[in-house]
């Protein structure tokens, strides 16, 4: 036969080339390559390795922490303010930089290791055929044309045609995601298969579970499926969270509004004949009073605490901002096995053929029109609980032939049941331990059954057979082979006739409908193998008794089924991307919940066809695709996300890395997960877990909830200030050529860092809001800022004012009058004028607590924390107005017990005001509420909860 060779500029579909064919457009023999031609490919395509990306530098990373509109404005306040001979003033606000700095740093130095890890999948070594002769070489230095040698245990070095194998199986689940090891064959495949599909290729960085093999390397380093991954880890950009975003936003509106402001500032003062010097010191005060500087400290420190709850749940954070986008999270992206199934196979259904002892049972629903028994099998993964159902009911007693059945699926088998501890586990081939886990649990003693039928010999399974077959002695002395495999390849050898084989392959059907992967199971006596001495391929061929089918699955984890409902209520949609074939993802995905009615589920193939309009609009109505690539992963990822969605995906292969960086959120599987996975990835799940993604989701709603309670908290103080010096400036008079101020640039640091922080930051650790998770997913698009906390801020702020300025200037002109020098007198009273606003802080704390509800249903005390902060402000503060050093460092002074009782009557006012806001947005979102149920059609059900997530009504 001649061999076909395609033009160069075509691109090679290897899996559909026969095995000559391959060799030849590669250039090669099945003798391998010569020394010097190998030497000479080396030398034009490189060597065989993935290239690495570099990090980071730490000067680039440094610069991204300082590159911030509002850091800009705090270091020129900064310089400012020591040009002007205000060391003290200017080193205050230097260190504030310095340290938010510093934390940004820290946090951002650890950069990806994605590409190195996935290269690091790369064997150090090949065993190559070079002039006919094997050799052992570093495996960088294999090159395409080159015959590799495959055994059991090796890892593949690059990807390669297949020449020959023998038995030959490999656990491409890395690439894939099948969960069981992909049995190779030699001969060629449709041109549109899928990499799972592609049996006659190897592919590098797999491993060789069993049986041996020679391939032809048709790809070496960036042109591997490794190398195509890598590529895509380069081109899968880093989306900015939600909350970075709305904070950069924030960011730069403050900036506008603070610079704008100062310069106004500047020029009253100018104008109402302050000094130049002066006047800049207003400006910068001003500027150092508007900027919220605690306020990337308060995020940083809260979503730190958000890591640590989140680590308690089994998720575990490697990029702080991943902790908020998961509360955003409006569709998550799951892998299959392990994550939404235990990823231990399971039989779950028996099929045995009528005999006259074993009444037919075609006429039910269940049994396919096949004569037989249809058996249900309860009880899921390794564990020993398990019962047999005929049509829903328990069978009293398992039927001999059911027996018969699991005995030839238990001694045809190489598998063992482990046990460590209450760990149940198998070794071997996940296949045959779900055999072997069926006998056991539906009564059949393992150990004494293997005893009383000891193995005499065996033919193990191979690819091109599709069963393997043991020789037994039974225990009354008599020989017999027990035969399993794929059923068509069983069938081929048993008695039955065409009609029986339709009637059981109809069976078969019924069951890969339901994606249960089947095993046919015969038997034989060895006495009818007329002077035979030992088992070989040639007593598998006829004469075989079908013993039956059992059907097997991955079965759906409970609590998976569980946390998708809840995942379904907080209004999250859960897509399952699979590489299992689509039956199997569709049976799995109804058990789940997740395909329902007619819904469908989509394959790889399907996808590819797609334009990237026409695949949005199937990402946005499919729940369940199977068979998937890399690259339909990552375009499906890109799909959601430009309808506007945070995606978050799941995955723990090397094909799952670029959709894993790609998505807003990636969660990597801490015991399955490759390196590759979980370095591209923001989460990690320490149990393998979907039910632990819907506990960081309700984490994640938390941690956003309670940032929203900082900000309303914070930015009321920061405005607050503003608006004293703003106001002192318009309106207060200038005694002795010196302007009044209320409070300084340091003193309004002093409360900005000190008591906005000690009390902002336990606000973290408040329970979680009750509704949390029956409220659809906050919109990404929707401002950080909402409506109500702009209009809070507004109410806090002006009477927050107007208390600090109201004692500043009632303790001055009292002091003065009562003949205090006029500088002590100011001092006291810019003391007093502080001691408010930290007083109308602690006062203000307690509404924050919940932005729901009141103090009384929250409960007094279920936030010690908020006590402590509460505690230690106070202490600082007496540190404040009484320690002498800061007076010197700060411009304070000593206050009598009647300055306290004044200031904190005037504090207190907050409490009656803040009543009267929550009562007046309460009602308001309540009917709010109402009139969108009235309006909803019937059936639909009305609005999650009664405030948007922000918080805003």
């Amino acid at each position: 036969m001649s061999q076909r060779v395609l033009p160069a500029s075509a691109p090679i579909t290897w899996h559909s080339l026969s095995a000559s064919d391959a060799l030849a457009n590669v250039k090669s023999v099945e003798a391998g390559l010569s020394q010097e031609e190998a030497a000479r490919r080396l030398q034009e395509v490189g060597p065989n390795v993935i290239q690495r990306a570099k990090g980071d530098s730490a000067l680039k990373l440094l610069f991204r922490q300082i590159n911030d509109p509002l850091i800009y404005v705090l270091l020129a306040s900064a310089a400012l303010a020591v040009a002007m001979g205000e060391a003290i003033d200017g080193a205050v606000v230097l260190a504030v930089v310095v340290l938010n700095t510093a934390i940004g740093f820290v946090q951002e130095l650890r950069a990806s290791k994605a590409i190195e890890a996935l290269s690091g999948m790369v064997p150090q070594s090949a065993t190559v055929v070079r002039g006919g002769a094997r050799s052992a070489i570093p495996a960088a230095d294999v090159v395409p044309g080159d015959v590799v040698v495959l055994e059991a245990g090796d890892k593949v070095p690059a990807d390669a045609r297949l020449l020959s194998v023998k038995n030959l199986a490999v656990d491409e689940s890395a690439l894939t995601g099948e969960s069981v090891p992909s049995d190779k064959h030699t001969q060629p495949v449709a041109e549109d298969s899928g990499v799972g599909d592609r049996k006659n290729l190897v592919f590098g960085g797999t491993l060789v579970t069993r049986g041996t093999a020679t391939a032809v390397v048709v790809a070496t380093g960036g042109a591997t499926e490794l190398g195509r991954i890598s590529s895509m880890l380069h081109e899968a950009t880093e989306i900015e969270t939600p909350l970075t975003r709305s904070m950069a936003k924030v960011g730069r509106v403050l900036t506008i509004a603070i610079v704008a402001v100062a310069l106004l500032i500047v020029g009253i003062a100018l104008l109402r004949g302050y000094p130049p010097v002066d006047a800049m010191l207003a400006g910068i005060s001003l500027a150092v009073a508007a900027i919220p500087e605690g306020l990337p400290a308060i995020i940083t420190i809260s979503l730190a605490i958000g890591v640590q709850r989140m680590a308690r749940r089994r998720a575990v954070i490697r990029k702080l901002p991943a902790v908020e986008t998961l509360g955003s999270t409006a569709v998550i992206c799951s892998d299959k096995t392990g994550t939404l199934t235990r990823n231990e196979m399971t039989v779950r259904a028996l099929w045995t053929p009528a005999t006259p002892t074993t009444p037919a049972t075609s006429a039910t629903p269940d049994s396919g029109g096949a004569a037989g028994e249809a058996l249900e099998v309860t009880g899921v993964g390794y564990a020993p609980e398990g019962e047999v159902r005929r049509d829903g009911a328990p069978v009293g007693e398992l039927p001999e032939a059911a027996r018969a059945l699991l005995r030839a699926g238990l001694l045809c088998n190489d598998a063992r049941m482990t046990r460590e501890g209450d760990t149940r586990g198998i070794e071997g081939d996940p296949t045959e331990g779900a055999l072997v886990v069926a006998a056991q649990k539906l009564g059949v003693d393992v150990e004494e059954t293997r005893r009383a039928y000891p193995r005499l010999d065996a033919v193990p399974f191979s690819s091109e057979r599709q069963m393997m077959a043991t020789l037994h002695e039974a225990p009354g002395g008599e020989r017999v082979i027990f035969m399993k495999g794929a059923p068509e390849a069983v069938l081929g050898a048993t008695t039955i006739g065409e009609a029986e084989r339709a009637e059981v392959m109809a069976q078969v059907e019924r069951m890969a409908a339901q994606g249960m992967r089947v095993l046919a199971a015969a038997s034989r006596p060895f006495s009818d193998v007329a002077g035979a001495a030992s088992l070989d391929e040639a007593h598998l061929t006829e004469g075989f008794a079908l013993l039956g089918l059992e059907g097997m699955i991955d079965p759906p984890r409970p609590e998976a089924i569980d946390a998708i409902k809840a995942c379904h209520e907080a209004g999250i949609t859960v897509k399952m991307i699979t590489g299992d074939h689509l039956a199997t993802a569709r049976a799995i995905g109804e058990q789940l919940g997740l395909v329902q009615g007619g819904a469908r589920a989509m394959n790889g193939t399907e996808l590819s066809r797609l334009s990237d309009e026409e695949l949005r609009g199937a990402a946005a109505g499919t729940h369940v695709f199977a068979r998937v690539a890399p690259e339909h992963k990552l375009r499906l990822v890109k799909a959601l996300q430009a309808d506007g969605k945070v995606v978050a995906m799941t995955g723990d292969g090397v094909n799952d890395a670029p959709a894993l960086k790609q998505a807003d959120i990636g969660v990597a599987m801490g015991i399955t997960g490759t390196a590759v996975s979980k370095e591209s990835a923001d989460v990690v799940l320490t149990d393998d877990n979907f039910a632990s993604i819907r506990a960081a989701v309700e984490e994640g709603r938390r941690v956003y909830d309670n940032l929203v309670k900082a900000l309303a908290f914070v930015l009321p103080t920061n405005l607050g200030e503003a608006l004293i010096l703003l106001v002192a400036v318009m309106i207060f008079p200038i005694a002795g050529g010196v302007p009044l101020m209320p409070i300084t640039a340091v003193q309004i640091l002093w409360v900005n860092l000190v008591a906005t922080v000690a009390l902002s930051l336990p606000l973290a650790f408040e329970a979680m809001e009750k509704d949390v998770m029956s409220r659809p997913p906050r919109d990404p698009r929707e401002p950080i800022l909402s409506r109500f906390v702009l209009v809070r801020t507004a109410i806090v702020a002006l009477l927050m004012t107007a208390g600090a300025i109201g004692v500043f200037l009632y303790e001055y002109f009292t002091e003065v009058r009562g003949g205090v020098v006029s500088d002590v007198a100011y001092r006291e009273a810019q003391t007093a004028a502080v001691t408010t606003v930290v007083l109308f802080q602690i006062f203000y704390v307690i509404n924050c607590r919940s932005l729901r509800d009141s103090l009384l249903t929250i409960g007094l005390f279920s936030n010690p924390w908020i006590y402590v902060g509460i505690g230690g402000l106070l202490a600082l503060q007496l540190c404040f107005v009484y320690v002498p050093f800061m007076h010197t460092l700060f411009g304070s002074a000593p206050l009598p017990l009647d300055a306290w009782v004044k200031s904190t009557l005037v504090a207190m006012s907050i409490l009656p005001v803040m009543s009267v806001e929550r009562w007046w947005r309460l009602r308001r979102a309540r009917r709010s509420a109402e009139g969108e149920r009235q309006d909803a059609a019937p059936g639909v059900g009305g609005v999650a909860g009664a405030m948007p997530s922000g918080g805003g009504a």
